[in-house]
C-alpha cells in the first residue's frame, strides 16, 4: 500500500493529465482514426478526425445523459453516434430528419418528394476510390435539399440499394454513408436516437497513406470536410 500511495504521489502530474484528457474526449472534443471506407470518398482510411461534443448537446461526462440542448442536428452534417445495433462508435451522414419521409429508389434519394440529383463529382473526390475493391466505382454528386456532396456507388456489389418510403420517427435521424454500397447504416441498423448521437464532425485533423508505409497525406492536414 505504501509504495502504491507513493507511486501515486510520484506520478500525480501525468495522473491529473490523462484524466483532463479523458475529460475532454468525454465532454467536449474526441477524436477518432478512421478505419473502414463506409465514408469515402469524404472520409479516407488513414484519417484522424475530431469530433465536436458540444456542437448539438452539453451531456454529462462518461454519459450520454443531456444537460443542455445547444443545436439542432442539420441534414448532410457529418456525425459521430454509437449504434443503436451494438454501440459500436460509427461516422455516417445525417440524410433525413424527424419527420422527414425518406425513399431510396436504385441508389437515387427522394426525400419529402423531392428527388436528389446526380452528376460527375469534382475531379478532387473522383480519384479517392475505395481501396482493395477491384469493381466498378462510380464517384458522384448528390444534391439533396440545401446541400450538396460526393457520394461512391458499386453497381457490381450487393446491396440495398431500394428502401421506402419511410417516415423517420420524432426525435430520431437516418443516418447514411457516403459509399453508398460500402456502409452499415440506417438501412441495416435501423433510425438514430438524437442522445446516441456523440459530435459533429467537420475537420480531418491529420492523415496517413495505411496502404504506402504510413506516409502523411499533407493535403489532408486541418482539411475542412463538406
Amino acid at each position: 500500500m505504501k509504495r502504491i500511495k507513493r507511486l501515486l504521489a510520484e506520478n500525480k502530474g501525468f495522473l491529473f493529465f490523462l484524466f483532463g484528457m479523458v475529460l475532454v474526449r468525454s465532454a467536449i472534443a474526441d477524436w477518432y482514426g478512421v478505419p473502414s471506407g463506409s465514408m469515402y470518398p469524404t472520409l479516407m482510411i488513414g484519417d484522424r478526425i475530431i469530433a465536436d461534443r458540444l456542437a448539438y448537446d452539453v451531456k454529462i461526462p462518461f454519459t450520454d445523459v443531456i444537460v443542455k440542448h445547444i443545436a439542432d442536428p442539420k441534414r448532410g452534417d457529418i456525425v459521430t453516434f454509437s449504434s443503436p445495433e451494438n454501440g459500436d462508435r460509427l461516422v455516417k451522414r445525417i440524410i433525413g430528419l424527424p419527420g422527414d419521409i425518406v425513399e431510396m429508389r436504385g441508389e437515387e434519394l427522394v426525400i419529402n418528394g423531392e428527388p436528389a440529383s446526380y452528376a460527375s463529382a469534382a475531379t478532387a473526390f473522383a480519384t479517392r476510390l475505395t481501396p482493395d475493391y477491384a469493381g466498378r466505382q462510380l464517384v458522384l454528386n448528390e444534391k439533396l435539399p440545401g446541400i450538396q456532396h460526393p457520394i461512391i456507388v458499386m453497381p457490381e456489389r450487393f446491396a440495398a440499394r431500394s428502401f421506402g418510403p419511410v417516415t423517420v420517427p420524432p426525435g430520431q435521424y437516418l443516418m447514411l454513408g457516403d459509399n453508398r454500397d460500402a456502409s452499415k447504416d440506417s438501412r441495416y441498423i435501423g433510425f438514430v436516437k438524437r442522445d446516441l448521437i456523440t459530435g459533429q464532425v467537420k475537420r480531418v485533423a491529420f492523415s496517413v497513406d495505411t496502404g504506402n508505409f504510413y506516409l502523411p497525406r499533407a493535403d489532408r492536414f486541418g482539411a475542412s470536410l463538406q
